[in-house]
């Protein structure tokens, strides 16, 4: 087998895991499965697009790629822009349709097939708005250089390894170190006690939108940057993001990050032994076999 399998598991379980991230945040505190949480990846990084492109047009100087980068100052700005957005059209999602189910103590299953319902109206937007034809943040060439082993790495997944690594860390400070993130983790194992003990749960409700949906943008970017972006790209990524965060463990970051480089791992490592048709497969095979082994996966509690 290549070992080149390796890079491409891990540029791909990186970009997993920060999905997953968002997924088990949001089913801890709010208690139900998101649906629409792939479609703030398409979101975040389409608006990434819009914005850098923006960027670069009023500033032509922005354009010029950074150092060994195929792009220049233009997205990283817009980066941080777009991370805003997405959190505040996640806010704004919660606002219209999920704070309005949770007012009037919705069945789970409403929750869910709202969110299901949810996320087909946000993809048919983006598609309305872009179109289905794929779009690239920078098509520049990029020579993949030799780490040993008989593996190759270009500037921009180095640069999408290190960045998934700094993020992980932040998202463990926020949770154990700031106020913020003992609430959440307050919120997450009673609701109703932590509203008793003063905690603002509304507050945290909020909190976790903007977390949630600000990593599921730089994930999305990751894949815009690597990849390519399309209006299905978070559609595509869902069952993997999913499998991912049961395989963690529901409400364990660490699990969430570790369980997307396994399933990165396993799909990259499928489609060398048995083609890439079977790709999209290993995800679910991952999901039902956690589910009949492991229901609380690899850092959840036992129930």
């Amino acid at each position: 087998m290549n070992p080149q399998f390796l890079v491409d598991g891990l540029i791909a379980g990186s970009m997993i895991g920060l999905g997953a991230i968002g997924i088990t945040l949001t089913y801890s505190i709010l208690r139900f499965a998101n649906f629409a949480h792939g479609e703030f990846l398409s979101w975040g990084a389409y608006l990434a697009l819009a914005l850098s492109g923006a960027l670069g047009f009023l500033f032509s100087a922005l354009k010029t790629p950074v150092g060994p980068f195929s792009f220049g100052w233009s997205l990283p700005l817009a980066g941080i822009l777009a991370i805003l957005l997405t959190g505040m059209l996640a806010l704004l999602l919660d606002a219209i349709l999920f704070g309005r189910l949770r007012a009037q103590r919705g069945a789970v299953i409403i929750m869910v097939m709202a969110s299901f319902g949810a996320s087909l109206a946000l993809r048919s937007m983006l598609e309305f708005i872009f179109t289905s034809k794929p779009a690239y943040y920078t098509k520049a060439l990029q020579i993949a250089v030799n780490i040993g082993g008989g593996l190759r790495v270009t500037p921009d997944q180095m640069l999408a390894l290190a960045l998934t690594t700094v993020v992980v860390l932040a998202i463990h400070l926020l949770l154990t170190r700031t106020g913020i993130g003992r609430s959440m983790r307050a919120v997450s194992e009673n609701p109703a006690l932590a509203g008793v003990v003063g905690i603002d749960v509304r507050m945290v409700i909020r909190a976790v939108w903007i977390v949630g949906a600000g990593l599921a943008c730089i994930a999305g970017m990751m894949a815009g940057l690597l990849v390519q972006i399309r209006p299905y790209l978070g559609h595509d990524l869902l069952l993997p993001l999913f499998a991912a965060a049961i395989l963690g463990g529901i409400g364990s970051v660490p699990g969430a990050m570790l369980a997307g480089l396994i399933v990165g791992l396993s799909e990259a490592a499928a489609v060398q032994l048995i083609g890439a048709e079977w790709r999209a497969a290993i995800s679910f095979v991952i999901l039902v076999a956690v589910l009949l082994i492991r229901p609380r996966g690899l850092f959840g509690r036992q129930a």
